[in-house]
């Protein structure tokens, strides 16, 4: 990998990431009064997309909202700008790394499925309406009254599959601002983290943003890379990597294959994946080693395997950094949906080696070519054997190369180390498939007792 490249400038990234923040602070004491400092963060939106096709929308809508007198459409013409330009800060940022690790660029993205018509246009229209008043409140206008007004929009939507997205986005979202109510107190402000969730489900409203991607059939082996473990207090992710090689001798593939479940906030560490095992079948061809031979398995057009146990079985024994070293190089990605265009989306598998490890009071580093890049150990999940220590002592990595606060970081994935004049692999999802370590059996066996008490415990609430 050309680590060189990842230190140097992007033309235009800081303008338009300056742009975007102009944009986050307009929305902080909110649009109902706006002062002349948010008008000219106003006027920086719609001067950064002044060469768009949004030009004229968001030069109206900026200039409108400037006076106070901005409609929904106003809105969301703001969110659509602001959205293009992560956009291509992503797309920026994308085509830097495959100039760094060298394989081939992703494809067009796959045409959505729609379904013809909007069949809620009285609840997005809700839901806009509830944004807008947000927008013009502002997080240091927010209170309860006002948050509350997600609720029975949030209830309405979730029968409905097909409106599940937009309902757990505004669900989580108002829960986050209910948390930090009254605004006006607020001494530290989430604003781009706010900022994304507020212009993400504005244009979630819109008719079709929110359709079914094209998904194909995948028949072929499934060589897993690693795991990567999401937690929240009341759920968990495991996101599989893999490289996907068609039976038919196509081209190569990053894919991924993701399974979610809710979680007791009780059950943490390695009793994770007693959650997330019956759901996924490929966590233990993970831990094993193992490859997995697919028979049209439902594959989206941005590279996201929809996962059937009855479409996949345990193949040939197929150990992460042959599979790195050998199908990662010629791995072709998918293309990334253009409303999931975001910084915060990349992560892209790549394999280290030949590094020189520093660590120092920032953490652990690898020194790749004379380039120094930052490790996101914070990222590497406890619920398996892989520590900052193992990091630190290992000579290879395979990882995801991912972007936050304007530098390119490294979420291992595995790595390889000398044992006793051995290379030995250690690997983050370790666990995921059964665990005979002693620190992963005690919290397999924690969680099994917490499980077991909270079963009981509904079943006494549910026979009152």
């Amino acid at each position: 990998m050309r680590a060189d490249l990842l230190g140097d400038t992007v033309d235009g990234l800081d303008e338009a990431l300056a742009a975007v923040d102009g944009f986050d602070g307009v929305l902080v004491a909110g649009l109902l009064r706006p002062q002349p400092a948010q008008a000219v963060g106003l006027a920086g939106l719609a001067e950064a997309v002044a060469g768009s096709p949004l030009a004229g929308r968001v030069a109206e809508a900026a200039g409108k909202t400037a006076a106070g007198a901005a409609g929904e459409d106003h809105f969301v013409a703001l969110a659509a700008a602001r959205t293009a330009l992560l956009g291509s800060v992503h797309d920026a940022l994308v085509a830097r790394v495959e100039e760094a690790v060298g394989r081939p660029g992703a494809g067009e993205s796959g045409t959505a499925a729609t379904d013809g018509a909007d069949r809620a246009a009285n609840l997005h229209a809700a839901a806009r309406s509830w944004l807008c008043d947000l927008a013009r409140a502002g997080w240091q206008g927010i209170d309860h009254e006002l948050v509350a007004g997600a609720a029975p929009v949030v209830s309405a939507m979730l029968p409905d599959p097909g409106l599940r997205r937009l309902a757990a986005l505004l669900d989580g979202f108002a829960a986050e601002l209910a948390a930090s109510c009254p605004g006006a107190t607020l001494e530290d402000v989430p604003v781009r983290r706010w900022a994304d969730l507020w212009s993400r489900a504005v244009l979630l409203t819109l008719p079709g943003a929110a359709s079914a991607p094209a998904v194909a059939e995948a028949t072929g082996r499934l060589l897993p890379l690693g795991v990567d473990l999401q937690e929240h207090a009341t759920a968990v992710q495991a996101q599989v990597h893999a490289v996907f090689e068609p039976a038919d001798g196509g081209t190569p593939r990053l894919v991924r294959a993701s399974v979610s479940v809710p979680k007791p906030d009780t059950v943490v560490g390695a009793g994770l994946w007693q959650l997330l095992r019956p759901h996924l079948s490929l966590l233990a061809a993970v831990s094993e080693g193992r490859a997995m031979d697919l028979d049209a398995m439902p594959l989206t057009g941005e590279g996201d395997l929809i996962w059937d146990d009855a479409r996949a079985r345990a193949g040939e024994p197929a150990e992460v950094f042959t599979t790195a070293r050998v199908a990662l190089p010629t791995a072709a990605a998918f293309a990334t949906a253009p409303l999931d265009r975001h910084p915060a989306r990349i992560a892209v598998p790549v394999l280290l080696e030949g590094y020189a490890v520093e660590e120092d009071e920032d953490g652990v580093a690898f020194r790749v070519a004379g380039r120094r890049l930052a490790v996101d150990t914070d990222r590497v999940p406890v619920a398996g054997p892989l520590t900052p220590e193992v990091v630190a002592s290992s000579g290879a990595c395979v990882g995801l190369l991912r972007w936050d606060a304007g530098e390119f970081l490294l979420q291992p994935l595995a790595v390889e180390r000398t044992v006793r004049k051995k290379p030995v692999a250690v690997h983050a999802g370790a666990w995921a498939g059964g665990t005979t370590d002693k620190a992963g059996v005690r919290a397999e066996k924690a969680a099994t007792d917490a499980v077991k008490v909270l079963r009981e415990r509904a079943g006494k609430l549910l026979r009152k």
